[in-house]
């Protein structure tokens, strides 16, 4: 068997799979994508030439989706090229989100297309519109429209479709939820566990270790979709309350999603300036990005982990967090309450409630033991439904078997 997989940062999401498909005789196994990455066993790794940016002249609407034109273009010239030198693959992985979808269709017509479906945007019910809460301008709402273009054309020419959660399936039309199966990508929980016996370093020099009233945030971006603003105004009180906490951020100042805001540079900026003297600073620990193994380090000292999230894409760090053991305190928004129970499994606060964070944040440090039940039972969530070797990544290859040959997955959908 010959499998693509397409994506912009391959190999992301497709790391696993690829690598275990790249393993088993006589399947062979390429990457596409725009930026370099690391090298897997067995895979081949090309790249694409990056995209035309578009127009600062193209309407607002479709800027977006001019840009998703170009990297479909360039997707598609990559494949051309394979298909020159002999190669046509059974099934291409693809995630469509920028673009890269678009043209496969017409490069290998009898190809079956696998696409990872990542999020379909609304403008009521999901991230728009969600903060501040309230009505979005019909301007707002028709861009939001548009912003679908990509998807739907992209619906138009695949087989079937792959999403992570439930409620990300849930943002699709119901006519496209017939072909889309709920697999997520999955976390190792054999690797990813607890480790003993930790001694961490910061950057700022701060040394810290088991024991320690460490509390953690993990965002790619410090930024509101992640609810950063949210846990900012919730450390005077966690501070002033608890003399000892440490409070680790793990993030970069970029965001990833939405703007940068007005007045200053970064949220952080913002968010220092708004609280002032109110933050004992040789306590409040920024860390920019770090890797991977570090932040299982830190994790893994955590005894309160904050999870904020918008009405979006549910982050892998929230599901790697349970894997370790931690006490998750999380946004009552739909993506964490698809996995976090109240009560059962973690603890869920309201996102715009800098008091329900703090409040949750300080009882579990004054009573770790009372919260122990919760931390085993987090563990217990992503081994049994989130693993990747028992779970996961079984379903995973299922399902590329399954639309490679044609047939329908026997897998879950949203309308099981």
């Amino acid at each position: 068997m010959r499998v693509l997989f397409v994506h912009q940062n391959f190999p992301a999401q497709y790391r696993h799979v690829a690598q275990a498909l790249a393993q088993r005789p006589g399947v062979q196994v390429i990457g596409l994508g725009e930026n370099p990455a690391e090298a897997l066993p067995g895979v081949r790794h090309l790249r694409y030439k990056p995209p035309h940016p578009g127009a600062k002249e193209t309407h607002r609407y479709v800027r977006r989706f001019e840009t998703a034109v170009y990297r479909g273009q360039q997707t598609a010239r990559a494949a051309l090229n394979l298909k020159e030198r002999g190669f046509t693959p059974d099934i291409v992985c693809c995630h469509p989100g920028w673009g890269e979808g678009l043209f496969l269709r017409d490069v290998w017509p009898e190809t079956k297309l696998l696409y990872y479906w990542e999020f379909y945007y609304h403008a009521t019910g999901a991230d728009v519109g969600f903060d501040p809460p309230g009505e979005i301008s019909m301007d707002d709402a028709c861009r939001v429209r548009i912003l679908n273009a990509n998807h739907l054309v992209s619906l138009q020419v695949a087989d079937w479709g792959q999403t992570p959660t439930r409620w990300q399936a849930s943002r699709f039309p119901a006519w496209a939820r017939e072909r889309i199966s709920v697999v997520h990508e999955g976390v190792d929980t054999q690797a990813i566990r607890r480790r003993r016996g930790v001694e961490l370093t910061l950057p700022d020099g701060c040394q810290l270790t088991e024991g320690d009233e460490v509390v953690t945030f993990v965002a790619r971006g410090l930024e509101p979709y992640r609810g950063f603003h949210t846990f900012m105004r919730s450390l005077p009180e966690i501070l002033a309350r608890r003399p000892s906490a440490q409070i680790v951020m793990v993030g970069g100042d970029d965001p990833h999603y939405g703007s940068k805001p007005a007045g200053a540079e970064t949220w952080r900026a913002l968010l220092l300036a708004e609280l002032g003297d109110k933050l004992d600073m040789a306590r409040v620990h920024f860390t920019g990005k770090v890797p991977h193994g570090t932040l299982l380090d830190l994790l893994s000292l955590s005894m309160a982990h904050v999870y904020l999230t918008y009405p979006f894409v549910l982050s892998w760090s929230m599901l790697e967090s349970m894997a370790l053991g931690c006490l998750v305190i999380g946004s009552a928004t739909a993506p964490v309450q698809e996995v976090i129970e109240h009560g059962k499994n973690g603890l869920l606060v309201d996102f715009f409630s800098p008091d329900q964070v703090a409040d949750a944040v300080v009882r579990a440090l004054a009573d770790p033991a009372a919260h122990a039940p919760l931390r085993e039972a987090a563990r217990r969530t992503a081994v049994e439904r989130y693993d990747l070797k028992d779970v996961c990544l079984p379903q995973h290859l299922a399902m590329i078997e399954a639309v490679a040959a044609g047939q329908r997955p026997d897998l879950p959908r949203l309308t099981d």
